[in-house]
């Protein structure tokens, strides 16, 4: 143990994509962060193949959705296979699958659903090039052994390759998992749900050439093809199947009430060749990948589904899946976990510096908890839905036949997005307390977009309203431009909008609220002349 502590600002527990968010997010707030990870390397195992939701904006809105959506090496690429763009900007995604429905998104108006195919393992790198890039450590084969909150910091011993040293943090954040020892050391409770009424299994397999269609599709006797990167809900269970690179196939199967397997035994390319014939009511021929792996060959019992009580104690706050745990087709985790990284990014950054305004910390667990919790709801729907049983079909003829409504179909994008709950409501203006529309703006001579104005991670006063004098939006800021980066433009309508630095509307000139009274809420009191 070493004689004296090492200092930092904060402390991150787990270098996974939403500790290494978090690293960079502080590093753009001017604050050192040093992220600890057992892992020697990021994980080969193949987890989410995908980005889901807002959290592809906001992405775009630190400079990453390029980087990203150059590991788009599916076949025929996905980026142009679901019409969302090329490499700059991102566009929403024509069409998506809800519960083994195919939804039509083209219908909905400022449709807010975007995807962005990117492997776990290659949006890990990305996030780490841009953490150290800033500034920020990442120390591989570091453990947390135990940890000691006080009213000023935390103290934290560390176990490295180098032998066991201490570290005092002003604040420490759990971004360390499902099982956080940084949740269950500060005694924040995890109530949720597991059940165990479904067996899911997967693989990636080789399938011959003879079952698919031209255009990718599984032939199936009898009945028409099963698109890939859908949910197919059959008699005997769900059946998907997609390709993220070529020669290759994900096989996913999910049953309910099957006996359950022997966890303590291996999953065998048998087992899942066995639970396909039961969904699919025919046999399908697979074989084993060859070449350099890992190869997903997985089994998983049960659902479990949880969001932590509160957020933060003290000093001590956990994110990402620390925070919420929700299992569900359609790639929830990582909008929620990305997004719980720049929300409270740059408010410990505001904290450590000192110019945070009271209460601050107190809204990352008001803003985030109730979108875990919405999630956990939505993901429920979707599942009841895809249940096996003649009342759940039922129930499907009719709400297919309610997909032809706009109104529904808005609904469940905005919600699929994570776009279906404010932060805040204000009448005036719905922008407020959502993330704000990628608007098209001149700035001087130049043409851009309000995501690249937010490269930087600092709020942001657009002035697109024309008006000058000392009761402008930009004049009112100006006490506070230390902190809040003001830009005057022009827009295709006359405009003024205060943008917190997660990308989330604070304010609009529609707003009964006074522009001094905004800034002073959300980035402190005025800075003297």
């Amino acid at each position: 143990m070493h004689a004296q502590a090492e200092h930092t600002d904060v402390a991150i527990v787990g270098g996974g994509p939403t500790g290494l968010l978090l690293a960079a997010e502080l590093r753009r707030g001017g604050i050192d962060a040093i992220v600890l990870e057992r892992r020697a390397a990021p994980d080969d195992l193949p987890r989410a193949n995908g980005l889901v939701g807002q959290v592809v904006r906001v992405l775009d809105q630190r400079g990453l959705h390029g980087a990203l959506a150059g590991h788009d090496r599916s076949p025929h690429g996905l980026l142009r296979r679901f019409g969302t763009g090329n490499l700059g900007r991102p566009r929403p995604i024509r069409a998506f699958s809800y519960a083994g429905f195919r939804l039509p998104l083209h219908r909905v108006p400022d449709n807010p659903l975007h995807i962005l195919p990117v492997p776990q393992r290659q949006l890990e790198l990305v996030l780490q090039r841009d953490a150290l890039r800033l500034g920020g450590q990442l120390r591989r084969e570091h453990e947390l052994v135990a940890f000691a909150p006080d009213p000023d910091g935390v103290d934290l011993e560390v176990r490295g390759p180098d032998g066991p040293y201490r570290l005092r943090a002003a604040y420490l954040v759990g971004c360390d998992g499902a099982h956080s020892a940084v949740r269950k050391g500060a005694g924040i409770e995890f109530p949720g749900l597991t059940s165990r009424d479904t067996v899911s299994r997967d693989a990636h397999v080789v399938l011959p050439a003879g079952v698919l269609t031209r255009g990718g599709a599984l032939r199936v006797p009898g009945g028409a093809p099963l698109r890939p990167f859908e949910l197919h809900r059959l008699p005997g269970g769900v059946f998907t199947f997609a390709s993220f690179r070529p020669g290759v196939h994900l096989v996913h199967v999910t049953e309910w009430d099957q006996p359950e397997p022997d966890e303590n035994g291996p999953m065998s390319l048998d087992e899942l060749r066995t639970a396909v014939r039961r969904v699919l009511g025919q046999d399908l021929p697979m074989w084993a990948p060859d070449g350099p792996g890992p190869h997903v060959l997985r089994r998983l019992t049960g659902r479990n589904s949880r969001v932590a009580r509160p957020y933060r104690i003290g000093r001590v706050f956990v994110a990402g899946d620390a925070a919420h745990v929700v299992a569900g087709f359609g790639g929830p985790g990582l909008n929620l976990a990305l997004q719980d990284a720049v929300n409270l990014g740059w408010k410990l950054a505001a904290a450590v510096r000192g110019d945070a305004p009271d209460g601050l910390l107190d809204t990352y667990d008001a803003e985030r908890a109730p979108q875990a919790r919405r999630m956990l709801i939505h993901v429920r729907d979707q599942a009841a839905l895809i249940a096996p049983g003649e009342a759940v079909t039922a129930e499907r003829t009719a709400f297919a036949a309610r997909l032809s409504d706009p109104a529904l179909l808005a609904k469940l994008a905005a919600t699929m997005a994570g776009s279906d709950v404010a932060y805040e409501e204000d009448p005036a203006d719905p922008r407020i307390g959502r993330l704000v529309p990628d608007l098209n703006v001149r700035v001087g001579r130049r043409r851009t977009r309000v995501a690249e104005l937010l490269r930087t991670g600092r709020p942001l006063l657009l002035d697109a309203t024309g008006r000058t004098g000392p009761d402008s939006p930009a004049a009112l800021a100006r006490p506070w431009s230390s902190r809040v980066d003001t830009v005057t433009a022009r827009a295709a309508a006359p405009q003024a909008l205060l943008i917190r630095p997660d990308g989330y509307v604070a304010w609009s000139d529609a707003s009964a609220t006074p522009l001094p009274q905004a800034l002073t809420r959300w980035f402190g009191p005025s800075s003297p002349a």
